[in-house]
């Protein structure tokens, strides 16, 4: 089964980044809005619950942390994916280094670039029309984090929690 490691924004930043999605991500239906901390990986039942031992030690010694939300991105030339930017900071970064070591499946595809994706798999000109009209809102957000979701992949395409880690050893 697949899995993968996200951080969920406040239900107003994802109802913003929805107004997008729903015209520009054909993935809108299958995964809410989030931060990507692993990008999917190939795991069985039997490793759930050292994956999860792992987790809950890795959330117990952050704490809840702010992150800043402060432009719109594109991943162009590699790709058509527009993103609104989340600013790198050390939480994120403690939080993606140690769920990227040898004790965890799977190989990361790109370098971490943390962000909240708003529309994918575009053609040229309609990634170059929406990205030339988008990159020029005024995006300057602060959320908050407090925890981070282990979510897997059902059959038909669609990403559900399987486990919530909260952030902080009195969590």
């Amino acid at each position: 089964m697949k899995y993968g490691v996200v951080i969920f924004p406040s239900k107003p930043l994802q109802d913003r980044v929805n107004g997008y999605r729903k015209r520009y991500d054909p993935h809108y239906a299958l995964v809410s809005p989030h931060i990507t901390l692993k990008s999917s990986f190939d795991a069985g039942v039997d490793d759930l619950a050292s994956i999860s031992e792992k987790l809950h030690k890795i959330a117990a010694i952050h704490q809840p942390f702010s992150y800043h939300v402060s432009k719109v991105k594109s991943f162009e030339p590699v790709s058509n994916v527009i993103y609104f930017k989340v600013d790198r900071n050390e939480t994120l970064m403690s939080l993606y280094d140690m769920m990227h070591t040898e004790h965890f499946p799977g190989e990361e595809p790109f370098p971490f670039v943390p962000h909240i994706t708003i529309g994918q798999k575009l053609s040229d000109d309609e990634h170059s029309d929406v990205y030339g009209s988008l990159k020029m809102e005024s995006i300057d957000l602060t959320e908050t984090a407090d925890r981070f979701h282990l979510l897997y992949q059902s059959e038909n395409g669609v990403w559900t929690v399987h486990e919530t880690f909260l952030l902080g050893k009195d969590a």
